[in-house]
């Protein structure tokens, strides 16, 4: 135990709040893969109390920096934690009884902040209480799925993804970290001594968590609070550039999943352009929703000088790109077939779905392509055809999505056509009585194609 009381030492005359956090980690440290057998050892049921007593209010408090009162609520703590770590250490831990003593820490160290007036530095303490909870939450709900209590997904991007069920532990986990939240948006202690530096740290495990849960509704909530308390808090720039990365990431999503595709686009770019070049897995995730972000808001499509260092990203949207770039209709609707499963899991299957658009806007676009060019008058340079008969747009259409046989009725072309100038990707008019399209002269025929 003297390791750790040695570091708490350390940590509370130099102020440390990352030193301080790693004496309540319930994972030893690479160098010492005993220390917390070892801590555990060098105490009992029986003598904990007078232990951790001894250890911070005389052994490690030489030269005290807290007051009597977060003495005896740090004892709490650390005795807490030695009863959690017990559990973790055991040869088959119940991953339920590790929850709810991880719980009675985070608990301790919320009193400590509450009643005990902990200073706003300790606060990386609380990020390792959170974090930890959440994974032992998540344990003891796939411990209970195995006995038939409970179901748990712990696939890929298992934060955004999750599958629903039931998952008592994490709900209650959830309460928890919230009153974190509260403890900290709710500090009126000036900023540098506030507890607000943790706010970002908090708000990204209450993401993380309600986006498990699929409580999406909850994390617009998170998001409220913070807008509404934003000129009480420090700047963004100021806070750690991780906590904020993984804020625009979220808050990206959730705009995504809300339609707001322009600001979620704009989230989305900032949690990339900020996120560490080496980060190759958050960069996965990101560019899992903003490239439909992209795809809709600028109708253009990732380079595969971006997605080459992203084989799982070239597997998700490189056969859909192929088929938009080409307007294969029908090889844009067998790819989103096959890929259905992966991209109802992400959450992206309608918006993808949308590219369809894109697919035809490319195909109508080889039609006037095709068209070639109108006789110049005299002296005048050559344009290209803009009166384009419906019929011609109807037999592409038919090609593209290997419907040869099939007729396409004119209302139906029509219709097809309408949308497209509605939705700005074609610029021009139909002209019902002639059976023909007008399209816009000048390169302006199908905007952002430069024709």
């Amino acid at each position: 135990m003297d390791i750790v009381f040695r570091d708490f030492k350390q940590a509370q005359l130099i102020a440390s709040g990352p030193l301080l956090s790693t004496t309540i980690t319930p994972i030893a440290p690479p160098d010492d893969r005993d220390r917390l057998r070892h801590f555990y050892a060098g105490s009992s049921s029986f003598s904990i109390q007078s232990d951790v007593r001894y250890g911070i209010l005389h052994h490690a408090n030489t030269d005290a920096r807290f007051s009597k009162s977060e003495g005896h609520a740090w004892v709490e703590v650390y005795v807490a934690y030695w009863k959690a770590i017990g559990e973790i250490i055991a040869l088959n831990p119940d991953w339920t009884m590790v929850y709810e003593a991880w719980k009675e820490v985070a608990n301790a160290l919320i009193r400590g902040y509450s009643s005990a007036g902990f200073q706003a530095w300790t606060v990386p303490c609380l990020y390792v209480a959170g974090r930890y909870l959440r994974i032992f939450a998540i344990k003891a709900d796939a411990s209970a799925r195995d006995k038939g209590a409970a179901i748990f997904n712990g696939g890929f991007q298992d934060d955004v993804v999750g599958d629903v069920g039931k998952n008592e532990k994490l709900e209650d986990a959830a309460r928890v970290v919230n009153r974190v939240f509260t403890l900290c948006i709710s500090d009126r202690a000036p900023l540098e001594e506030s507890r607000k530096w943790g706010l970002y740290y908090t708000t990204n495990l209450l993401f993380k968590t309600y986006f498990k849960l699929n409580s999406i509704g909850l994390s617009k909530n998170i998001v409220r609070a913070l807008q509404a308390s934003i000129a009480d808090m420090p700047p963004v720039e100021a806070y750690p550039k991780s906590h904020i990365v993984t804020f625009k990431y979220y808050v990206g999503v959730i705009l995504f999943l809300e339609e707001d595709y322009v600001k979620a686009e704009e989230n989305l770019t900032a949690a990339w352009q900020m996120c560490h070049r080496d980060a190759r897995r958050n960069h996965e995730l990101i560019l899992t929703y903003l490239i439909p972000c992209h795809l809709l808001t600028t109708h253009t499509l990732p380079t595969a000088h971006l997605l080459a260092p992203y084989p799982r990203l070239q597997k998700l949207f490189g056969p859909l790109g192929s088929c938009i770039r080409r307007g294969d209709l029908a090889g844009f609707d067998a790819a989103l077939a096959a890929g259905e499963s992966e991209f109802v899991k992400r959450r992206i299957y309608l918006t993808l779905e949308r590219g369809r658009d894109i697919a035809l806007r490319n195909l109508l676009r080889k039609v006037f392509l095709a068209g070639g060019f109108e006789e110049p008058k005299e002296g005048a340079a050559a344009l290209r055809r803009t009166r384009i008969p419906v019929e011609e747009f109807a037999a592409a259409i038919r090609l593209g999505s290997n419907s040869e046989n099939e007729r396409l009725e004119n209302d139906e072309v029509e219709c097809l056509l309408a949308n497209m100038i509605y939705k700005n990707l074609m610029k021009g008019y139909i002209s019902r009585d002639r059976g023909i399209v007008v399209l816009s002269k000048g390169g302006q025929a199908f905007p952002g194609t430069g024709i």
